[in-house]
């Protein structure tokens, strides 16, 4: 049976580009510490630096900004660490605001470093400027100072609302409080334009958009220091300690230098294309509604509330007629336990399927899912009732 990947929002397959970077590293032979000084040394560390340049190249920022990490959860967590760590032995409580429909990187990194202050979102999964300024204001009511970080994704990982940065960055900064950006959804698939945005910290991963798994970045405003998140080196000007995955960097840089020249506005194209026919395929069968802002959504991700199921038997059923797609964030346990994003959105969270596409989906892909999602549904409705 030909199998359809439609889960792309958990991790996308390895663009071409990045894996003949990759493979024609590899066959360099080169080992070496991009530290050293000697021959093997440099030449690491001149593909080291050409990564980092195209990686900055996509977010229009200068190199020496980009700091590589492990993946978007490290650079996640690094975000909140840099911050709270000079404010650690301050008495009282060290407020940080987030939404609940933040990912769960965000989430719980800064509920180990600090008091979670509330950020309501809306019905679509919007965090509203106007509700972030009420979150800052009320930590220095409450609690006797303001965050020390605000939290506010670019785009939802679970629903692909986008939001409004710039005006949540305005308002913080001007209440002189630091944002940090998750902006792993919106990577090479939306422009973003970081230094644009405002934004203080930005977090993104390579494997959302065809890069390798397993590196990522943190990406910094201009003259910003932070502390480090792991420290016993001076990697990355002593801001990330431990030998760089240089052949994850060079996929990743590959990957981001793809996009160039226009070819992510098309991707971006042929992704709306794709989950408009998704959508409409879906909506087609009787109570399924769709999630999340209709119009201000990341191209490339749709999610569905299905009346009368639960998600994993309609996964199930799907995944038998050869379609992959997921429920919830891609950092869900098994169990598929209700999603905090769609709680907060105040829908329900247990009967929810995301559709997401990337760069290699195609229309058969389209068409499978559309062929068997109605069946599946119709057939499981039918053995519930009583």
């Amino acid at each position: 049976m030909a199998r359809h990947y439609l889960d792309h929002a958990s991790t996308t397959p390895l663009r071409p580009e990045a894996r003949a970077a990759m493979a024609a590293w590899d066959d360099l032979g080169v080992t070496a510490d991009p530290g050293r000084v000697h021959t093997e040394g440099r030449m690491v560390r001149v593909a080291l630096e050409e990564a980092r340049e195209q990686v900055a190249a996509l977010f229009g920022v200068r190199p020496r900004q980009v700091v590589l990490t492990s993946g978007g959860t490290e650079a996640a967590n690094s975000a909140v660490w840099g911050v709270v760590a000079p404010q650690v032995g301050v008495p009282g409580p060290l407020p940080i605001a987030c939404a609940a429909v933040e990912h769960s990187a965000v989430r719980d990194a800064s509920a180990r470093h600090g008091a979670v202050v509330s950020i309501a979102v809306d019905g679509s999964g919007r965090i509203h400027p106007e509700a972030v300024s009420e979150a800052v204001d009320r930590s220095a009511a409450d609690l006797g100072r303001p965050p020390a970080l605000v939290h506010c994704q670019a785009a939802n990982h679970e629903v692909g609302t986008v939001h409004d940065v710039a005006s949540v960055t305005d308002r913080c900064h001007a209440r002189g409080v630091p944002v940090h950006v998750d902006a792993s959804t919106v990577a090479g698939h939306l422009p973003f334009d970081i230094d644009g945005s405002g934004a203080d910290l930005v977090s993104v991963s390579a494997h959302k958009f065809g890069g390798p798994a397993g590196v990522g970045a943190l990406i910094l405003r201009r003259g910003l220091r932070i502390d480090p998140f792991l420290v016993g080196g001076d990697q990355e000007r002593g801001r990330r300690a431990g030998l760089e995955n240089v052949a994850g960097a060079i996929g990743f840089g590959a990957a981001a230098a793809s996009l160039a020249d226009g070819r992510l506005e098309v991707e971006a194209g042929a992704a709306r294309r794709h989950t408009d026919a998704l959508l409409a395929a879906a909506l087609g069968v009787a109570d399924v509604v769709p999630f999340g802002d209709p119009v201000d959504r990341v191209p490339h991700i749709i999610c569905l509330g299905v009346a009368g199921v639960e998600a994993e038997p309609v996964l199930l059923g799907l995944d038998q007629a050869g379609v992959a797609v997921h429920s919830g964030s891609s950092c869900s346990s098994e169990s598929l336990e209700p999603s905090p994003v769609l709680q907060a959105m105040g829908v329900d969270g247990e009967r929810s399927l995301r559709v997401s596409v990337g760069w290699s989906t195609t229309a058969a892909d389209v068409d499978a899912f559309a062929a068997a999602f109605g069946g599946v549904v119709r057939r499981l409705r039918d053995l519930a009732r009583p």
